[in-house]
């Protein structure tokens, strides 16, 4: 089908209905969507639908700014369904490499963490492919699992309390306080399935925020996706340099609710993100869904165990995996943004000014370093040296004297930002 062209002439006019996209944080967000991209990956979503396609629907015709007023305006609060996840960001496999980015987590039976934890357990996400089950009823229920061949592994959320159980290790991992968290507007408290972006809607409102007029938003025609009637919604960048190509958001024509979200980029090949729903029911789940109590013989972690870890041990000072990405770089020390859109280059200093660790320092954890080895390229200029890590989409230059460049551009890109600098 031909596509359905916005009546505006940017796409920031398309944006401008959008809730919660503030004006003074538009230029951090430009950065901070396709890097959150990365970070939502790494803490599990690159959701990947193995859909079958019956034919373009025939729905009416609607405008990209319709179709994100519509988008804006859906509050599903009730739903139950499958997705297939996949993520290919060029990473090497992280598995148990990406638990030691945990504060607190910990091989099974070692007395240094469970791990059921979340926020070691949900990084093992951040590449592969990968079937999860949801559910929702409403702000305080959540439940998403983790479905492997011989075991299962969910995250529960039923009112104040959050439980999370690893049934290949026989673990489970309690917290409570999350109605407190949510009065103070956060985010449910530690470990909480909203913690976790895990359906296509939280993706594509990280992307929406990044929408202005270096960005082009067209309704690219119709798709079926779970079974249901959609339009497809594309952003790309205007801009050449972006290591973006297109986004494309399939949006629910009933509901308003995003069912697929599809990142690929502009180096072309396979989606770097790809979610989506292959069953969705919009009905009330049992309320059973949200039950849990840990089977005989499971190995029990409190999240107070794990906090009071986290205050005395090595990491105390290390950002958390799941943290709000753009909350975290706002705050980085002399941060400042170089051009605009999707070509735009972070710059902001390390944590006492200082570049990475080396190998042997004890200053990281050994699986911490070997990642960062697999990744890291060393490089020279005229701001000095330094190493720039890449991945499929997001780029980040550490010099040696603690400067970081990062964005969503090439790598030639970041070492012209550097010298530029100097």
């Amino acid at each position: 089908m031909a596509p359905y062209e916005s009546g505006k002439t940017s796409a920031e006019g398309a944006a401008a209905e959008v809730e919660d996209l503030r004006a003074g944080r538009r230029r951090a967000a430009r950065y901070v969507v396709p890097v959150a991209v990365v970070g939502v990956a790494a803490a599990t979503i690159g959701l990947v639908p193995a859909l079958a396609d019956s034919g373009d629907p025939d729905l009416p015709k609607i405008s990209a700014q319709e179709l994100i007023e519509k988008i804006a305006a859906s509050d599903v609060q009730q739903l139950s369904g499958t997705v297939k996840i996949s993520t290919d960001l060029g990473l090497p496999a992280l598995g148990d490499i990406a638990g030691g980015f945990a504060p607190g987590a910990g091989p099974s039976g070692d007395g240094s963490g469970s791990s059921a934890d979340p926020q070691a357990k949900l990084m093992e996400l951040a590449s592969g492919t990968h079937t999860l089950r949801v559910a929702a009823d409403g702000p305080d229920k959540q439940k998403l699992s983790v479905l492997d061949d011989a075991s299962e592994y969910s995250v529960i959320r039923n009112g104040d309390e959050v439980w999370a159980y690893d049934s290949a290790s026989n673990e489970a991992f309690h917290a409570t306080g999350a109605a407190e968290h949510a009065e103070k507007g956060d985010k449910g408290g530690k470990g909480a399935p909203e913690d976790v972006p895990a359906t296509p809607k939280e993706l594509a409102d990280e992307a929406l925020k990044a929408v202005d007029d270096t960005t082009s938003v067209t309704v690219d025609g119709t798709a079926q996706v779970a079974g249901r009637d959609a339009y497809k919604l594309v952003i790309k960048p205007k801009q050449s340099g972006s290591t973006v190509g297109a986004i494309s958001v399939a949006v629910d024509a009933k509901t308003g609710m995003p069912l697929k979200f599809t990142l690929t980029p502009a180096s072309g090949g396979a989606a770097v993100v790809d979610a989506g729903f292959t069953k969705v029911d919009f009905g009330k789940p049992a309320a059973s869904t949200f039950d849990f109590s840990p089977p005989k013989g499971t190995k029990v972690t409190e999240g107070d165990e794990t906090k009071s870890q986290e205050s005395h041990g090595s990491h105390d000072k290390a950002p958390k995996p799941g943290e709000g990405l753009e909350d975290g770089m706002t705050g980085l020390s002399g941060m400042k943004v170089i051009g605009e859109g999707w070509s735009s280059i972070a710059e902001f200093e390390l944590p006492g000014g200082q570049g990475l660790p080396s190998a042997g320092s004890g200053d990281v954890a050994p699986e911490a370093q070997q990642l960062l080895g697999a990744l890291g390229d060393k490089v020279s200029g005229k701001f000095g040296s330094g190493t720039v890590f890449s991945t499929r989409l997001v780029n980040a230059l550490v010099t040696d004297d603690g400067k970081v460049y990062a964005g969503a551009v090439t790598k030639d890109a970041l070492v012209k930002a550097a010298d530029a600098a100097k």
